[in-house]
């Protein structure tokens, strides 16, 4: 207790530092500990996520693939053919993104059945491939009817949706988890938080009260000769402001004197001169600001014009728009015939060879009309664009000439006070003669002027004295506030 007595109050100051700073930094710590379990169950469930969108895109090549041979079978499409191995291969990718994720057993266990029923599967589909290959469709369509593909298909979505079904209750348990994680971060912080305030408070509080009783002791002595100080220094400065008010006003007096007269011709002739050219000014002024007002609105209305020809070109640009969307509503509808021509010849066998190659050119030419409409469509959304640019800058113009009008009108209300100017020219040669007079009256106030000069170097020498006594006061306590602190 002893100990406490004598401590300063640098040493509270830093005691009501060091404390809460030091349970910011345990808090910190456990609130570290707590982010680490969140980032980690975040990532968990990032991966169980990206296992989920994996299995989904399996299912998906699996589905190109079947769908890809089946072209092929009927067609022997060069294009079906590249979508086979490009599914292929993706699938392969895929999986071996998923043998790096998986880590849950029974995940595994379904993954390991999945390869090897899809592996059976692309076997197949690549024999029936290769029969077409040899001139074999007939052969590699019997093939697939009788390997009991949708049975194998069937097997292998059951499987993948297994598979989707667990790794969807792995999210599950994941997001809770995550939802825990959260839930122990925002008590963690609203622990450490209130700790802190109270802590904060606590110290705070008693600095403040060691604070405030030594800064009462040392404020009463200050407050006593401030207010001394305050007082002799107050009655200095007036006496201070007279006298040098005083004598300013000696020197601008006689100054006056002297000058008064030229200035009071000089001002009567300038008066006059400054009245003719205001008037001049004036009427050349409200010429400008009449045939500006004509310009304004010659433009105003050319401004108007040039909207109305962009309005009309936005129609006609929506009218392309709606010509090209029918010529692509008629692609697609001439490629769709063109597409069920081609399978109709496919059953017409050797018959339907010609009607097969029209069929495609049909096709082809639908294929070219579809991307021209696409460019048309492409082009006149540019177009469109470009119009309601132009739009906005033609209404940012018309704001400007509506600005330039209110600008003008404000000039010739500023051209009509200059003729009260020089009204006011006028009322000021009056007050020329009033200065004459007034000459006379400021004599008498230099004479009273020095008077009071005297008066004032006494009282300046009192006060004096009184400001040495409060000064020497306010030192001795100012030594004693600087020990305390």
């Amino acid at each position: 207790m002893n100990r406490q007595k004598h401590w300063k109050l640098r040493h509270w100051i830093i005691l009501g530092y060091t404390v809460p700073v030091l349970a910011l930094i345990a808090s910190a710590g456990i609130t570290m500990v707590n982010a680490r379990q969140l980032v980690k169950t975040s990532d968990e469930l990032k991966r169980a996520w990206e296992i989920h969108e994996r299995v989904d895109h399996v299912n998906l090549t699996v589905q190109v693939m079947a769908r890809a041979t089946r072209g092929y079978l009927l067609q022997r499409n060069p294009t079906s053919l590249l979508d086979f191995n490009k599914a292929k291969t993706d699938y392969m990718a895929v999986v071996d993104e998923l043998n790096a994720q998986i880590t849950n057993p029974e995940q595994q266990q379904n993954l390991t059945q999945i390869t090897a029923l899809i592996d059976q599967f692309i076997d197949a589909h690549q024999d029936m491939i290769n029969l077409v290959n040899q001139n074999q469709a007939a052969e590699g369509v019997q093939v697939w009817r009788e390997s009991n593909g949708r049975a194998l298909n069937s097997e292998i979505a059951s499987l993948l949706t297994a598979m989707e079904d667990l790794e969807g209750e792995i999210v599950a348990r994941d997001e809770v988890k995550q939802a825990a994680a959260i839930r122990r971060l925002q008590v963690t912080l609203l622990i450490a938080a209130t700790l802190s305030l109270l802590l904060s408070a606590l110290i705070g509080s008693l600095v403040v009260s060691k604070a405030s009783r030594i800064m009462d002791r040392a404020a009463g002595d200050i407050v006593t000769s401030a207010s001394e100080i305050a007082a002799s220094v107050e009655q200095q400065e007036r006496n201070s402001s007279q006298q040098a008010a005083s004598v300013s006003e000696t020197s601008t007096t006689m100054d006056e004197l002297g000058a008064s007269s030229r200035q009071s011709a000089e001002q009567a002739e300038a008066a006059a001169a400054g009245a003719q050219q205001a008037l001049t000014l004036s009427e050349g002024g409200t010429r400008a600001v009449e045939r500006s007002l004509d310009g304004m609105t010659d433009l105003r209305e050319k401004v108007d014009a040039i909207a109305d020809q962009i309005l009309r070109l936005s129609e006609q640009t929506s009218q392309i728009g709606g010509i090209s969307g029918l010529v692509s509503d008629l692609a697609n509808q001439t490629n769709m015939l063109a597409l069920n021509a081609a399978v109709e010849a496919v059953r017409a066998g050797e018959h339907g060879k010609g009607f097969a190659v029209v069929s495609g050119e049909i096709r082809k030419l639908a294929d070219q009309s579809k991307k021209s409409a696409e460019k048309i469509n492409a082009l006149v959304a540019d177009i469109q664009t470009a119009i309601n640019a132009t739009v906005m800058v033609t209404d940012e113009g018309t704001k400007t000439v509506e600005e330039g009008v209110r600008i003008a009108e404000e000039t010739a209300d500023a051209f009509s006070g200059v003729a009260d100017a020089v009204n006011n020219v006028v009322l000021n040669s009056q007050q020329i003669s009033l200065n004459v007079k007034q000459q006379a009256v400021a004599i008498q106030q230099v004479v009273s002027a020095m008077n009071s000069l005297n008066n004032s170097a006494q009282e300046n020498a009192n006060g004096i004295t009184q400001i040495k006594v409060g000064t020497h006061q306010l030192n001795e306590s100012a030594l004693q506030l600087k020990v305390a602190i």
